[in-house]
């Protein structure tokens, strides 16, 4: 997994600043090609002082060497298939086929939230779901499992209904890579099991307050979603339910941020 550029075009004062989300590969691709699914989680500890889980990315890869980083990539067709503890909850799911890209479908809903948890195993090392996956569980993946064999041998079946469906952002036209990014959010209290991250694409791993994040070296599109969440956790303690979805992209060259219900 890689990261694009950020884009050096500036928003409107009153809105966040756009960026790229964390995800993506080095090839090169066609100018305006199409954006592909990614997906990243935010893992939050709310223990007193609410704190994010986050990572640097190491100095020598190609986009955004030395960023703070949310644990996220690429979704992968194979994240479709995995069998689960549990579903997204009907809200989560609906917001997340507005204006799906490609022919909106629930089973793609299902693979962004499952390669979010995929990703976040693989670069931190949390996973995330029930204890005792079944010995066997591997099976109902189609195509080459990958990661998910290794996730199912820590025996841990991932859980979908803890997720929040938080933001989305599609990197703008022009860059090398483009990504249709969603953001989810999910409790510490979640974690079933930690282990050595399998791969070492993330360092520094640490827990940081929002306070901590905003002085951090993150993407624009981090930072705007950092702000995100700021808001989400006010108006959860507020007892503001049904969070309108912040989406952010470009159209006609100009910054958009519109809210998704």
């Amino acid at each position: 997994m890689t990261v694009p550029p950020d884009t050096p075009r500036q928003p409107k004062p009153s809105q966040p600043k756009p960026s790229q989300p964390k995800c993506g590969g080095a090839k090169h691709e066609a100018k305006n090609s199409k954006p592909r699914d990614a997906a990243t989680l935010i893992v939050i500890d709310r223990n007193e002082t609410p704190r994010i889980l986050m990572g640097r990315r190491r100095p020598s890869q190609i986009f955004l060497p030395d960023k703070f980083v949310f644990p996220g990539g690429r979704a992968d067709r194979a994240d479709r298939f995995v069998p689960a503890a549990d579903e997204l909850g009907d809200r989560c799911q609906a917001k997340l086929l507005i204006d799906m890209k490609g022919g909106a479908s629930t089973l793609r809903a299902r693979g962004l939230a499952l390669a979010a948890l995929r990703e976040t195993y693989e670069e931190a090392g949390l996973l995330i779901g029930q204890p005792g996956a079944p010995p066997n569980a591997e099976a109902g993946v189609t195509g080459d499992p990958g990661t998910w064999t290794r996730f199912f041998a820590e025996d841990v079946m991932p859980a979908l209904t803890p997720l929040t469906f938080l933001a989305r952002a599609i990197t703008p036209p022009g860059r090398t890579r483009r990504y249709d990014t969603r953001f989810f959010l999910v409790d510490a209290g979640h974690i079933a099991k930690t282990v050595p991250p399998p791969d070492d694409e993330l360092r520094d791993l640490g827990w940081f307050t929002i306070e901590e994040l905003r002085s951090l070296d993150v993407p624009n599109i981090t930072r705007a979603v950092v702000e995100d969440l700021n808001e989400y956790l006010a108006a959860e303690a507020a007892g503001q339910g049904d969070w309108a979805v912040p989406f952010y992209y470009f159209r006609g060259g100009v910054f958009e941020r519109v809210l998704l219900r």
